[in-house]
């Protein structure tokens, strides 16, 4: 199983989500082809509620442990039903990558 299926599973086990959505964004950076090292994680689950921003990351982050040791970057989406529902899905996209051969020429 590749990085973004054991991701999926361990979001899954943890926090039963209503919505689950796990995006390889490493095409976007500059990795060789097939890498797995940058991803987005939209996660919509009861388990949020009540929770603040920092208190939801570091339950994906307590899921994820091992996992976070092997990649570069996650982006975390954590929302209740309803939040997600009041967004009507939508969340943010991901910033452009500024690193590496894909940095735009400042000369």
């Amino acid at each position: 199983m590749g990085m973004q299926g054991q991701i999926e599973a361990k979001l899954r086990q943890a926090f039963n989500p209503d919505v689950l959505e796990v995006i390889n964004e490493s095409h976007l950076h500059n990795v060789p082809p097939g890498a797995e090292s940058h991803f987005k994680a939209v996660i919509v689950s009861e388990q949020f509620k009540d929770r603040r921003l920092v208190a939801r990351h570091r339950l994906v982050n307590q899921a994820l442990a091992s996992e976070l040791h092997q990649i570069h970057a996650l982006a975390l989406h954590t929302l209740t039903p309803d939040e997600y529902f009041k967004r009507a899905g939508a969340v943010a996209d991901s910033p452009l990558c500024m690193g590496g051969a894909k940095t735009p020429s400042l000369s």
